[in-house]
């Protein structure tokens, strides 16, 4: 069995605030540890459930957070940044029989994380069909697109609550809740333990109605904030400005919406 792990660190348990996710920055030891426990459990999950091979994704910042030489013998670790349009989950393909998305944060725009946003902090927003989306759900679609069932998603309360309402199949793990610039967590330890367990029920049932639908049409809103922001990203090609501060984009296929995302958010 083959499994993609796709890790983040805002959603993990115990942190609070940029500094703990900066790199270089004196508190982002402590909590770069804590992420790499969080996957490792993670790992050590689907190898009781009998996954033979693991991909993990170090997908914060410079996707060099994990530390390696933690991991277990079975796993193959993606760091940093290939270019990819599917980025945070660069290198999935219909070969996995699942997915499973580790320290994963509430969207931009909500409260429910001090850390929550959009692929990047710049962005004040972004929203498919008219509804807000998170990371979570971009590259959920990511993985409906290539066919591959995501089973597990652990981070805050919220994001969690929007996995649970797209698809109450998948297995959530909330280690946290936001409460203003703060954060209520479950113990370190907790989490790690809840984590492996989770992963391997997860993973030992059918999970065949984890499968996401894709919307057959996309209409994706960028809001940036700053204009000027905006105005240099309507020149990608098929995108317009709907505001001072947002462009828009529209296309059938999911893969084009990750494309431009790509260059108009990371340029």
């Amino acid at each position: 069995m083959k499994i993609y792990i796709s890790a983040d660190v805002e959603g993990v348990a115990g942190i609070t605030h940029w500094d703990e996710a900066t790199k270089n920055h004196p508190d982002y030891p402590e909590f770069r540890e804590l992420m790499t426990n969080e996957v490792v459990a993670a790992c050590e999950g689907a190898l009781n459930a009998n996954a033979t091979e693991i991909v993990v994704k170090d997908a914060h910042g410079t996707g060099r957070n994990i530390i390696s030489s933690k991991l277990p013998k079975e796993v193959q670790l993606i760091r940093g940044w290939s270019g990819h349009p599917y980025a945070m989950v660069q290198e999935l393909d219909n070969s996995f029989q699942a997915l499973l998305m580790i320290g994963y944060h509430s969207k931009a725009g909500t409260a429910n994380n001090p850390l929550a946003h959009t692929i990047k902090r710049a962005v004040a927003s972004v929203a498919i069909n008219g509804e807000l989306v998170s990371e979570f759900l971009l590259h959920a679609y990511v993985a409906a697109l290539e066919q591959v069932p995501l089973v597990f998603v652990s981070g805050d309360q919220g994001i969690c609550s929007d996995v649970t309402a797209l698809n109450d199949q998948i297995h959530t793990l909330a280690v946290s809740r936001g409460i203003g610039s703060s954060t209520q967590s479950m113990s370190p330890a907790r989490a790690c333990q809840e984590m492996k367990e989770g992963v391997t029920q997860a993973l030992k049932r059918n999970y065949d109605k984890c499968q996401i639908c894709l919307p057959n049409e996309f209409t994706v809103e960028v809001s940036f904030k700053e204009p000027d922001v905006a105005y240099k990203a309507s020149f990608y090609p098929g995108a317009k400005q709907s505001n001072d501060q947002a462009v828009q984009f529209q296309t059938n296929d999911f893969f084009e919406v990750m494309r431009m995302l790509l260059f108009v958010i990371k340029s």
